[in-house]
Order: structure tokens, then sequence, then C-alpha cells
């Protein structure tokens, strides 16, 4: 069951990538423009995980605080994301977000949480890294590294604090109770940048809510269901299974884009299927 709430939340991610795209190409990536997308896209999640939640509001301080620092990451996260698309390919946009996704929650779970090291997790890592590298294209797209250091220090971040919420003996909400939490307080630090900046905050373009909308609520719906699949399976075997699976997904829907999957994609994809298999299928002799 939890495996199968893994592959949803990859999905949605899949889906999620391409809409950020939309959204950056109609409305530009300046700090105003990323303010409004996350405070749109926020909003609409918020609503969805508040209904989730059957409209109960939950409440801890320990909870209220990892909210906050949760919606700082979240809004760091977006911002490089927007910047590094107007910027760098798909594939090195890839690489560096789900280099950072796979990375330090993996070694989180190894090194704080004393999640078992076996040969099969080893292999998954380095197949999927090598799948993540393949993608790499050399050219005019190596511009603005500091965005592309945020997208991999704040992306990895995302799963680490899910892990720390998780696993923490202080007083707090459900999963869902924090999800909650934690898109409202993205919405209210977006919503006061906005109010402070109101004059040079331009509404988004009418073609792209959907795009704004449909990413809030990917997004919050996927790392919903990863928060909840964190209890049962190790960060270090979920974040290499996701990280494998958006490539696996991504490649996948760009057979339904103008800019097809080359052959570094597909070559990108298969080896992402192989190292997702490896956790399943490669036994635990240690």
């Amino acid at each position: 069951m939890y495996y199968g709430l893994i592959v949803a939340a990859v999905v949605m991610f899949g889906l999620q990538f391409f809409m950020n795209q939309d959204y950056e190409k109609k409305n530009g990536s300046d700090l105003p423009a990323s303010m409004v997308f996350i405070f749109g896209s926020s909003f609409a999640g918020f609503l969805v995980l508040l209904a989730i939640n059957k409209f109960q509001f939950e409440f801890t301080y320990y909870t209220l605080f990892m909210a906050i620092v949760t919606a700082l990451n979240m809004i760091a996260c977006l911002f490089c994301s927007l910047k590094s698309l107007a910027r760098i390919n798909l594939s090195l946009y890839s690489i560096f977000s789900m280099l950072g996704g796979m990375l330090l929650p993996f070694f989180a779970g190894i090194i704080f949480y004393n999640e078992k090291l076996t040969l099969a997790k080893i292999l998954c890592f380095i197949v999927v890294t090598l799948a993540l590298a393949v993608t790499f294209q050399k050219g005019k797209s190596n511009k603005g590294f500091i965005y592309y250091a945020g997208i991999f220090v704040f992306n990895g971040m995302s799963g680490v604090l899910s892990k720390i919420f998780q696993e923490s003996t202080y007083e707090k909400t459900s999963a869902a109770g924090y999800s909650v939490l934690s898109a409202l307080m993205t919405v209210v630090i977006a919503g006061i940048f906005i109010l402070f900046n109101i004059r040079k905050t331009k509404m988004p373009a009418k073609n792209s809510y959907l795009s704004l909308a449909g990413n809030g609520i990917l997004n919050k719906i996927a790392n919903f269901l990863l928060l909840i699949a964190l209890a049962h399976v190790p960060a270090s075997v979920q974040y290499p299974m996701v990280t494998g699976g958006v490539m696996i997904v991504s490649t996948i829907l760009g057979f339904f884009t103008p800019n097809k999957p080359g052959k570094r994609e597909i070559i990108s994809l298969v080896l992402s299927f192989v190292g997702i298999m490896m956790l399943v299928l490669v036994p635990d002799i240690w």
C-alpha cells in the first residue's frame, strides 16, 4: 500500500514539473511573479489539504515551528526552480532537483536515523545517480549556478524536514495537520511579501491559472502522500524511488510535448527503472 502512495506521488511530481515550466514561460521568473505563483499555488494546495483533513485544523507549537521552516524552504525552492527554468534545459534542471531530493534524505536516514545500509540501496543509489548524470548537456545552460545549488539544497531539505517531523517525539499533529499548516504558512508568508510589494506585483496571465493551481494541488498532495509513506518506508528507500520514478514519468510525458526525449533521456529512463527494481529484487545479504 505504502509503495503505491510513493508511485502516486511520483506521477504527481512529474506532472508538476511541466506546470512549473509552463507558468515560467507565460509570466517570467522575477521575484514578484514567483511570489504570486507561490501564493496562488499554495492557496490551492491548502484548500485541497484542508478538505482531505475533513476541514479540521490541528495545532501544536512544534508543528507550527516545523510548518514555518517548511514554508520558508518551499518558497526558496520554488523561487530557485522558476529562476533555473528561465536559464537551463530541463535535463540539467532535473539533475540538480532530483539529485538533491535523493542525496540529502538518503544520507539523513542512514546517518541520523540508523536506517540500515543494504546492498540494494547502494546499487539503486549508484544507478539512479548515473541516470541523472546521463541527462547532462553542456552549453549555454550553465549560467546561474546559485539557483541550481538552491534547487539541490532546498528540494533535498524538503525530504529531510519531513523525516524530522515524522521521527520527532515532541507533541505534534497528524501528517495531514502538518501539511495543512505548512501550506497555510506558505500562503501567509507569500501574501505578506505581495502586500508590501503591491505596486511591483502583476496578476498572472489568464492562461496560466491552471498551471498555477495544478502545481499547488499536485505538490501538496504528493508531499502529503510521501509523509504518510515515510512512517513505514525508510527515507533511504523512498527517496531513491522518488528520484528514479520522477525521471521515468518526466521522460514519458516528454513524448507528448514538442520537445521529444532524445537518446540521453531514454537511456536515463531505462537506468532509473533498473535502479528502482534493484530495491525490490536484490536480496539483503549483509
